[in-house]
């Protein structure tokens, strides 16, 4: 039976440009069909768009990755949430698989803006009233914002890969730099396996020659975590770094999939065995290669919105 406010206000959802094949597995999970819309980049770049349904009164939930075009896929969301405010939303939540400019959260060197707070408040800024995303660059961007904020993990899911395959046994989970080692530590918590770390003090860290593992990894299969994988330089340093300490097959998982640049040629190139990414960011074909296998977090954020919508714990999908 459904509450008082899901009778009063409706779920609808709608998609956006940046990543239509997980949006409609999301839609499948949370059990609604995707809304229309009309979306139109003009021949200058300025973006049109128009809600071609009713949605007064409704709870929208807006699917949009800010990836590759990361500036029209953030004006994308921005317009839309305009054109859904103004047409009286009930409330306006924005699911972002991938929160692009995560990276710059800090101002690490004089003079350097904040990016990820600044995303945070043209989101706010906007009329948005909750924020849905997936594995932040650093949690504490959480606290960018001032309105309810779901943080999903795509940890136990990429977890589940190894049980599913049977690769639980010998392991030894890596971190690619101290920075990673909460992520790394997370994995293994999960895999019930021993934790690695490479050294890896070079400032400029994804084209460091990393030389030194701290923990044990020789005899042991390796399973190098990270959050995101982008020219997959370093990931690919690392790996050969762990091969040359003795460690024997060599994975990668990471959450979003960048793979920008030469990525692709680096990880075929590398001693990596296979390459496990989630798809919060749409993969074309011409970035796929044979050691990559894609888990879909589809699923996952369609039941945290269905729990969302019906005011239901999202903390839980992680303890059941």
């Amino acid at each position: 039976m459904p509450n008082q406010s899901e009778a009063e206000h409706p779920l609808k959802m709608f998609a956006l440009n940046s990543n239509r094949p997980l949006a409609d597995k999301i839609a499948a999970a949370a059990g609604v069909e995707l809304g229309k819309a009309t979306i139109k980049h003009f021949s200058d770049g300025e973006i049109s768009i128009t809600v071609d349904e009713s949605i007064r009164g409704d709870d929208i939930f807006l699917i949009q990755s800010v990836s590759d075009p990361v500036n029209t896929m953030l004006m994308e969301l921005l317009i839309m949430v305009d054109a859904v405010r103004r047409a009286s939303a009930h409330s306006i939540t924005v699911v972002i698989p991938y929160y692009g400019y995560s990276r710059a959260d800090r101002k690490a060197r004089s003079r350097e803006p904040i990016t990820a707070k600044l995303i945070a408040s043209l989101l706010e800024d906007d009329g948005v009233n909750r924020v849905v995303t997936l594995d932040l660059h650093a949690a504490q961007l959480q606290g960018f914002f001032d309105i309810p904020m779901d943080h999903l993990e795509a940890a136990p899911l990429l977890a589940g890969y190894f049980e599913d395959h049977h690769l639980t046994d010998n392991l030894v989970i890596v971190s690619p730099d101290h920075a990673g080692v909460s992520k790394a530590r997370r994995m293994a918590d999960l895999l019930h396996a021993p934790l690695a770390i490479i050294d890896n003090r070079d400032p400029n860290k994804s084209t460091t020659s990393a030389e030194a593992v701290i923990g044990s990894v020789k005899g042991k299969n390796a399973i190098l975590v990270d959050d995101i994988i982008d020219t997959a330089v370093r990931i690919s340093i690392s790996a050969q770094t762990l091969k040359n300490a003795g460690a024997n097959d060599i994975y990668a998982v990471a959450t979003h999939p960048v793979f920008s640049k030469n990525a692709v040629s680096q990880m075929v190139n590398s001693p990596l065995k296979k390459v496990i990414v989630t798809d919060s960011i749409q993969m074309p074909e011409s970035k796929q290669f044979d050691k990559l296998e894609i888990i879909s977090v589809g699923n996952l954020m369609g039941q945290a919105i269905r729990r969302i919508y019906s005011e239901q714990s999202v903390g839980q999908l992680f303890t059941e």
